[in-house]
């Protein structure tokens, strides 16, 4: 029988939830120890989303972003898209060069700015699927990260068309960089393919 994301269950979600947590706090501890200072993320909030509701979730199509897109590949293959609003991108970026933050209404992003997004695009990637990797015994390897600032529809519209065919949701993990009083809101949209998540759910004994 194929995959369906109907087929998952709260115990399903409940462990998706608990990588997401552990995902992240891998994440925080990594960018804390590149900042050389304390970077704290809250508890993820996992969903199951479809792709026409996912916009609506976060702002709408005509918001202004930064999306950092990555595919993985090894035993289990999909997408990975962080995307952050551009106010929250230039302050982090700011934290991560060490420089006043500049203006973030300006949309455009200099080439070290748009390097050190990548970059947060890899660790925090990198956090997450090491998760799913330390609880499932999977291989799994990043791709380069590719960076782009648009609408948040035309930032969308690359995974949902390499996997609008095969399913009409992903799953959408919404949380926050905490600096201080500082609160960066995130949005990590993994979208393994439908072969993945059985093998997913095999590995972890929940099928």
């Amino acid at each position: 029988m194929s995959f369906s994301f109907d087929n998952l269950s709260s115990l399903h979600l409940d462990i998706l939830k608990e990588i997401g947590t552990i995902g992240a706090g891998n994440a925080a501890t990594s960018l804390s120890k590149m900042l050389d200072r304390r970077i704290d993320m809250n508890v993820p909030e996992v969903k199951i989303a479809e792709f026409k509701d996912v916009e609506d979730i976060m702002g709408g199509a005509e918001t202004p972003v930064v999306g950092i897109y990555l595919e993985f590949s090894g035993d289990i293959c999909g997408t990975v898209l962080l995307v952050l609003d551009v106010i929250s991108a230039k302050h982090i970026t700011a934290l991560l060069l060490g420089n006043a933050c500049s203006d973030g209404l300006k949309r455009d992003f200099s080439e070290i700015e748009i390097s050190a997004l990548e970059e947060l695009g890899n660790i925090l990637t990198a956090a997450y699927l090491g998760a799913i990797s330390s609880f499932t015994g999977l291989t799994i390897k990043p791709s380069v990260p590719y960076f782009a600032c648009d609408m948040l529809g035309a930032i969308l519209s690359v995974p949902m068309i390499k996997f609008g065919q095969t399913s009409d949701k992903a799953m959408f993990i919404e949380t926050d960089l905490i600096n201080g009083t500082e609160r960066f809101r995130s949005h990590f949209i993994v979208i393994p393919d439908m072969e993945s998540f059985p093998l997913i759910l095999k590995a972890l004994g929940v099928v």
